[in-house]
């Protein structure tokens, strides 16, 4: 079974504080992973860990990573914002464009951030920089089929991301023609995989494809990125990565394809962002309705607009009833929020010890992709984010919205609840 971080005792302190329902991380297990990540890749000199900021963005959690001495990872504009408000600068930045507006380039260029390339047709935007970046990213897709000891990882070809490798060579040598220096390789080619090969795999076919385009532009490329992909146990039963083993892995197929080509002075680098933070969140609910019907409902004050993976996606959360961790599971329920849509259940015929109207619900395994995808369908109003520090203490890094959040962009005057 899975053991929350937090105690019940400690649970109830916190939600008398804090009202239910919130999502809270575990500081001291984030920086416990992140300094196990860099412990697995410090044979690689360069190694650096660009945290993926769409899996959890907020500033207390990209300050406590950025001195953990990693960078960040964005997507779009208001990623990009953040990052520097919170003060990651240049190459600290990586950027990963992807049917990017000219705006979104714009910032990361004056921003000093790293561009990586999504399309050959990313090339045009370039005219309208001050000047062409003296280091550029290139993203590659190998099409077919992503295969590792023949099961299927996934399908690189029905992805949106990415440039065949033909388009890399034309890429890289228009590039060099406008002046560029010096390039990076980046792929992502299948998502929360709990398979020890993935990333040695990956870093191999990385590796043979930056020695073909080295050698045949003259290019100098000074890293490849790993990109995300490493998973997270959500299920019982399931086991961890074992990343010592993982780093060790690519380190040996860095040995045998960049050195032998002269290239062993490449930097490794890498975007995970669930590996880095999902064990380390929870999303606390309390249980305030019951319903018995065909099947056995219990309802919580949260729903899909706190966490929408298990409505979109059917993905497992696992869950505890906080003080009944170690009651049997002698009830089958589904576990469901109050959206007007019937995929909003957190589990579907769950066994779990007998939940009683006011009983904390812990849901395991928010810490990426959980806040981050909140929405605000129904009118429901998204959560606030807790830091649970290293001392115990807590701190309130992002308050709940309220109904004068909702209204904000509206030119309405709404009579107040009270």
């Amino acid at each position: 079974m899975k053991t929350p971080f937090v105690s019940a005792e400690k649970l109830r302190q916190i939600v008398a504080e804090y009202p239910t329902p919130f999502h809270l991380y575990d500081e001291a297990g984030l920086r416990a992973n992140a300094r196990r990540l860099h412990e697995a890749f410090s044979w690689n000199p360069g190694f650096k860990e660009y945290f993926a900021v769409k899996a959890t963005p907020n500033p207390a959690i990209l300050k406590i990573l950025k001195e953990e001495g990693c960078g960040v990872d964005c997507s779009t504009l208001t990623e990009l914002m953040l990052a520097d408000a919170v003060g990651f600068a240049g190459e600290e930045i990586m950027f990963s464009a992807n049917m990017t507006p000219l705006e979104d380039f714009l910032f990361a260029y004056k921003l000093g951030a790293i561009i990586n390339l999504d399309d050959i047709t990313d090339l045009e935007y370039f005219q309208y920089l001050p000047e062409v970046p003296k280091k550029v990213c290139l993203r590659y897709n190998p099409g077919g089929d992503f295969i590792i000891s023949n099961e299927i990882m996934d399908s690189p070809a029905e992805a949106k991301y990415g440039m065949t490798k033909s388009q890399l060579f034309e890429a890289v040598k228009q590039l060099q023609e406008w002046g560029v220096l010096e390039f990076g390789l980046h792929a992502f080619l299948t998502s929360n995989t709990l398979t020890q090969e993935y990333y040695p795999t990956l870093a191999k076919m990385l590796f043979e494809v930056t020695v073909e385009l080295a050698q045949e532009t003259g290019a100098h490329f000074d890293f490849v990125n790993l990109s995300g992909g490493i998973g997270v146990p959500y299920r019982p039963g399931e086991k961890p990565v074992d990343i010592k083993r993982i780093g060790a892995a690519v380190e040996k197929a860095f040995a045998q394809v960049l050195i032998p080509a002269g290239m062993g002075d490449l930097a490794v680098v890498a975007e995970l962002g669930r590996y880095m933070l999902a064990p380390y969140g929870h999303l606390v609910a309390t249980a305030i309705r019951e319903k018995r019907i065909y099947k056995h409902y219990i309802g919580l004050d949260a729903n899909a607009a706190n966490l929408l993976r298990p409505a979109m996606y059917g993905a497992y959360h696992h869950i505890t009833v906080a003080g009944k961790e170690k009651a049997p599971h002698t009830h089958v329920y589904d576990i469901t929020g109050g959206l007007c849509e019937n995929n909003d259940k957190f589990a579907v015929d769950r066994r779990l010890p007998p939940i009683e109207i006011g009983d904390l619900i812990i849901i395991h395994d928010t810490g990426a992709h959980g806040f981050s995808m909140g929405y605000n369908y129904n009118g429901k109003l998204r959560s606030a984010e807790i830091l649970l520090k290293e001392d115990g203490s807590t701190e309130l890094i992002r308050r709940a919205e309220t109904p004068a959040d909702y209204f904000a962009t509206l030119d309405l005057k709404v009579e107040s609840r009270a």
